[in-house]
């Protein structure tokens, strides 16, 4: 029986830090893309609602569970 080939941790896993490197960037172009979205809608709200008294918010609440009464 023939065990799988196991790749050694340290100096010479450069497959293994490859593939880490590129989950790191790929995490860092999400988080890119999330914030690039995020500043869109703040944008498209400020556009939308200029001039306005309230500042604008990209959060919506969370909802309410009501006052108890039927």
């Amino acid at each position: 029986m023939t065990r799988p080939h196991v790749p050694k941790a340290g100096k010479g896993n450069h497959k293994a830090e490859a593939k880490t490197e590129a989950k790191t960037e790929a995490t860092a172009e999400s988080k890119g893309q999330e914030r690039r979205r995020l500043d869109e809608a703040l944008e498209e709200g400020l556009e939308e609602t200029f001039p306005a008294s309230d500042p604008v918010s990209i959060t919506q609440p969370p909802p309410s569970k009501g006052n108890g009464r039927r």
